[in-house]
């Protein structure tokens, strides 16, 4: 028995390349605010802090962190 396998010339659905780059950007943004977050609810120090709110920022200001990311971490900075 043999397997039939089914090729057409059609159109086949694509992804551009430039979609693909700003979501892995986008992810691994998320990585490294969700590092420095891990981090400053563990230690609580001034330095934690900093780092955590230049990251996102940065991240933000790239293009990588949408605004209602970046106010959800503003958001819980606030509450602690």
């Amino acid at each position: 028995m043999q397997a039939q396998h089914q090729s057409s010339s059609g159109d086949k659905a694509t992804t551009a390349p430039g979609e693909g780059m700003q979501e892995a950007r986008h992810l691994m943004a998320i990585r490294i605010v969700g590092t420095a977050l891990f981090d400053y609810q563990v230690h609580k120090t001034p330095d934690a802090r900093i780092r955590l709110e230049a990251v996102t920022t940065m991240a933000h200001l790239q293009g990588d962190l949408t605004a209602g990311e970046r106010a959800l971490v503003s958001q819980l900075l606030a509450n602690q």
